[in-house]
Protein backbone atom coordinates (compact mmCIF):
# COMPACT_ATOMS: atom_id res chain seq x y z
CA UNK A 1 0.00 0.00 0.00
CA UNK A 2 1.25 3.34 -1.06
CA UNK A 3 1.77 5.99 1.87
CA UNK A 4 -1.12 8.44 1.70
CA UNK A 5 -0.17 11.81 0.43
CA UNK A 6 -3.34 13.34 2.27
CA UNK A 7 -5.92 12.30 4.56
CA UNK A 8 -7.94 14.09 7.60
CA UNK A 9 -11.42 12.86 9.16
CA UNK A 10 -14.59 14.03 8.52
CA UNK A 11 -18.17 13.92 10.07
CA UNK A 12 -20.47 12.39 7.91
CA UNK A 13 -23.82 14.57 6.96
CA UNK A 14 -26.18 13.83 9.67
CA UNK A 15 -28.97 11.76 9.92
CA UNK A 16 -32.42 12.95 11.15
CA UNK A 17 -32.23 10.25 13.66
CA UNK A 18 -30.59 10.91 17.46
CA UNK A 19 -27.62 8.44 16.76
CA UNK A 20 -24.64 10.75 16.81
CA UNK A 21 -22.83 11.15 13.31
CA UNK A 22 -20.14 8.56 11.77
CA UNK A 23 -16.24 9.44 12.37
CA UNK A 24 -15.00 8.44 8.85
CA UNK A 25 -11.28 8.77 7.83
CA UNK A 26 -10.39 10.37 4.23
CA UNK A 27 -7.41 9.36 2.37
CA UNK A 28 -6.56 10.79 -0.63
CA UNK A 29 -3.43 9.29 -2.05
CA UNK A 30 -1.45 8.85 -5.70
CA UNK A 31 -2.74 6.38 -7.59
CA UNK A 32 -0.71 3.40 -8.35
CA UNK A 33 -0.79 1.54 -11.43
CA UNK A 34 -3.03 -1.57 -9.95
CA UNK A 35 -5.48 0.81 -8.83
CA UNK A 36 -6.03 1.54 -12.96
CA UNK A 37 -7.94 -1.02 -13.71
CA UNK A 38 -10.26 0.19 -10.85
CA UNK A 39 -10.11 3.47 -12.20
CA UNK A 40 -11.99 1.83 -15.46
CA UNK A 41 -14.90 0.26 -12.91
CA UNK A 42 -15.86 3.78 -11.10
CA UNK A 43 -16.01 5.15 -14.87
CA UNK A 44 -18.03 2.92 -15.82
CA UNK A 45 -20.28 3.28 -12.49
CA UNK A 46 -20.16 7.21 -12.41
CA UNK A 47 -21.78 6.74 -16.14
CA UNK A 48 -24.69 4.99 -14.75
CA UNK A 49 -27.01 8.11 -13.76
CA UNK A 50 -26.74 9.49 -17.35
CA UNK A 51 -29.00 6.58 -18.58
CA UNK A 52 -31.94 8.49 -16.56
CA UNK A 53 -31.41 11.84 -18.28
CA UNK A 54 -31.94 10.22 -21.50
CA UNK A 55 -27.97 10.22 -22.28
CA UNK A 56 -27.08 6.50 -22.49
CA UNK A 57 -24.43 7.31 -25.21
CA UNK A 58 -22.33 8.77 -22.25
CA UNK A 59 -23.26 6.14 -19.97
CA UNK A 60 -22.06 3.53 -22.91
CA UNK A 61 -19.14 5.79 -23.34
CA UNK A 62 -15.40 3.42 -22.16
CA UNK A 63 -13.92 4.95 -19.61
CA UNK A 64 -9.98 5.99 -20.33
CA UNK A 65 -8.10 3.02 -21.73
CA UNK A 66 -4.89 1.84 -18.97
CA UNK A 67 -2.81 3.54 -21.26
CA UNK A 68 -3.99 6.87 -21.24
CA UNK A 69 -4.55 6.29 -17.58
CA UNK A 70 -1.08 5.63 -17.27
CA UNK A 71 -0.04 8.54 -18.55
CA UNK A 72 -1.57 11.10 -15.52
CA UNK A 73 -0.13 8.30 -13.29
CA UNK A 74 3.43 8.26 -14.28
CA UNK A 75 3.03 12.44 -14.63
CA UNK A 76 1.77 12.10 -10.89
CA UNK A 77 -1.20 13.79 -11.45
CA UNK A 78 -3.78 10.96 -10.80
CA UNK A 79 -5.18 10.86 -7.30
CA UNK A 80 -7.59 8.59 -5.78
CA UNK A 81 -10.15 8.56 -2.71
CA UNK A 82 -9.66 5.08 -0.74
CA UNK A 83 -11.67 3.17 1.96
CA UNK A 84 -10.69 2.15 5.06
CA UNK A 85 -9.39 -1.40 2.92
CA UNK A 86 -7.45 1.05 0.69
CA UNK A 87 -9.44 0.00 -2.11
CA UNK A 88 -10.17 3.14 -4.22
CA UNK A 89 -13.80 4.93 -4.65
CA UNK A 90 -13.19 7.90 -6.52
CA UNK A 91 -10.38 9.33 -8.35
CA UNK A 92 -9.29 12.56 -10.24
CA UNK A 93 -6.92 13.29 -13.59
CA UNK A 94 -5.41 16.36 -13.76
CA UNK A 95 -3.56 18.35 -16.31
CA UNK A 96 -2.05 21.89 -16.72
CA UNK A 97 -3.53 23.92 -19.34
CA UNK A 98 -2.40 27.83 -19.57
CA UNK A 99 -1.46 28.40 -15.71
CA UNK A 100 -4.43 26.77 -14.52
CA UNK A 101 -4.79 23.00 -13.02
CA UNK A 102 -7.40 21.20 -15.41
CA UNK A 103 -9.88 18.95 -14.11
CA UNK A 104 -9.51 16.22 -16.74
CA UNK A 105 -11.83 14.11 -15.03
CA UNK A 106 -13.48 13.53 -11.85
CA UNK A 107 -15.65 10.50 -10.93
CA UNK A 108 -17.00 8.57 -7.89
CA UNK A 109 -18.83 5.60 -7.41
CA UNK A 110 -22.70 5.85 -6.82
CA UNK A 111 -22.18 3.87 -3.99
CA UNK A 112 -20.08 6.52 -2.10
CA UNK A 113 -21.53 10.10 -3.80
CA UNK A 114 -23.66 12.43 -1.91
CA UNK A 115 -20.48 12.20 0.91
CA UNK A 116 -18.37 15.06 0.01
CA UNK A 117 -15.48 12.94 -1.66
CA UNK A 118 -15.89 14.74 -5.34
CA UNK A 119 -15.37 17.75 -4.01
CA UNK A 120 -12.32 16.50 -1.32
CA UNK A 121 -10.60 15.42 -4.72
CA UNK A 122 -10.63 19.19 -5.91
CA UNK A 123 -9.89 20.23 -2.68
CA UNK A 124 -6.96 18.39 -3.27
CA UNK A 125 -5.90 19.38 -6.56
CA UNK A 126 -6.31 23.30 -5.95
CA UNK A 127 -3.74 22.70 -3.14
CA UNK A 128 -1.64 20.82 -5.65
CA UNK A 129 -1.72 23.56 -8.23
CA UNK A 130 -1.30 26.65 -5.65
CA UNK A 131 1.88 24.52 -4.63
CA UNK A 132 2.70 24.99 -7.72
CA UNK A 133 1.57 28.75 -8.12
CA UNK A 134 -1.06 27.93 -10.38
CA UNK A 135 -3.80 30.65 -11.19
CA UNK A 136 -6.84 28.32 -10.16
CA UNK A 137 -8.75 25.32 -11.34
CA UNK A 138 -10.76 24.70 -14.54
CA UNK A 139 -12.92 22.24 -16.15
CA UNK A 140 -15.40 21.01 -18.98
CA UNK A 141 -18.77 19.66 -18.39
CA UNK A 142 -22.58 19.09 -19.19
CA UNK A 143 -24.42 22.56 -18.45
CA UNK A 144 -27.78 20.82 -17.50
CA UNK A 145 -27.01 17.60 -15.41
CA UNK A 146 -27.79 18.10 -11.82
CA UNK A 147 -24.30 16.93 -10.86
CA UNK A 148 -21.93 18.82 -13.27
CA UNK A 149 -22.32 22.76 -14.31
CA UNK A 150 -24.66 23.43 -11.00
CA UNK A 151 -22.76 21.78 -8.73
CA UNK A 152 -19.48 23.25 -9.77
CA UNK A 153 -20.95 26.56 -9.18
CA UNK A 154 -22.09 25.23 -5.81
CA UNK A 155 -18.05 24.47 -5.16
CA UNK A 156 -17.10 28.49 -6.57
CA UNK A 157 -16.65 27.42 -9.88
CA UNK A 158 -18.27 30.12 -12.80
CA UNK A 159 -18.90 29.55 -16.60
CA UNK A 160 -16.91 31.43 -18.81
CA UNK A 161 -18.10 32.80 -21.76
CA UNK A 162 -16.47 32.23 -25.23
CA UNK A 163 -14.72 35.28 -25.31
CA UNK A 164 -12.99 34.00 -22.19
CA UNK A 165 -11.45 30.59 -23.11
CA UNK A 166 -8.03 30.34 -23.32
CA UNK A 167 -6.27 28.77 -25.52
CA UNK A 168 -5.96 25.28 -24.57
CA UNK A 169 -9.84 25.45 -23.40
CA UNK A 170 -10.62 26.42 -26.62
CA UNK A 171 -9.13 23.22 -28.54
CA UNK A 172 -10.41 21.32 -25.23
CA UNK A 173 -14.25 22.35 -26.60
CA UNK A 174 -13.49 21.95 -30.14
CA UNK A 175 -12.29 18.50 -29.64
CA UNK A 176 -15.03 17.68 -27.22
CA UNK A 177 -17.43 18.95 -30.30
CA UNK A 178 -15.65 16.49 -32.70
CA UNK A 179 -16.58 13.55 -30.31
CA UNK A 180 -20.30 14.57 -30.57
CA UNK A 181 -20.41 15.50 -26.65
CA UNK A 182 -22.27 18.66 -28.00
CA UNK A 183 -24.92 17.02 -27.96
CA UNK A 184 -25.94 18.50 -24.93
CA UNK A 185 -24.94 21.78 -23.89
CA UNK A 186 -21.34 21.99 -22.23
CA UNK A 187 -19.48 24.42 -20.65
CA UNK A 188 -16.45 25.46 -19.77
CA UNK A 189 -15.83 26.95 -16.21
CA UNK A 190 -13.10 28.04 -14.26
CA UNK A 191 -12.07 28.95 -10.23
CA UNK A 192 -9.62 31.49 -9.65
CA UNK A 193 -7.26 30.34 -6.70
CA UNK A 194 -7.66 33.01 -3.84
CA UNK A 195 -3.95 34.90 -3.18
CA UNK A 196 -2.86 36.29 0.01
CA UNK A 197 -4.14 39.18 1.27
CA UNK A 198 -6.80 39.07 -2.11
CA UNK A 199 -10.56 37.79 -2.53
CA UNK A 200 -10.57 35.65 -5.57
CA UNK A 201 -12.16 32.71 -5.31
CA UNK A 202 -12.78 30.41 -2.41
CA UNK A 203 -11.15 27.72 -0.16
CA UNK A 204 -13.99 24.84 -0.40
CA UNK A 205 -14.57 24.14 -4.38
Amino acid sequence: MQRPVAASTWVARPSRSSRPPTILVQVIRTASLTDLPVLRDIERAAGEPFRALDMATIADDEPPTIGELTEFQRAGRAWVWVDGADHPAAYVLTDVIDGYAHIEQVSVHPGHSRRGVGSALMDHVAQWGAARDLAGLTLTTFANVPWNAPYYERLGFRVLADDELSPGLREIRANEAGRGLDAWPRVAMRRTRARPGGHGGVRRI
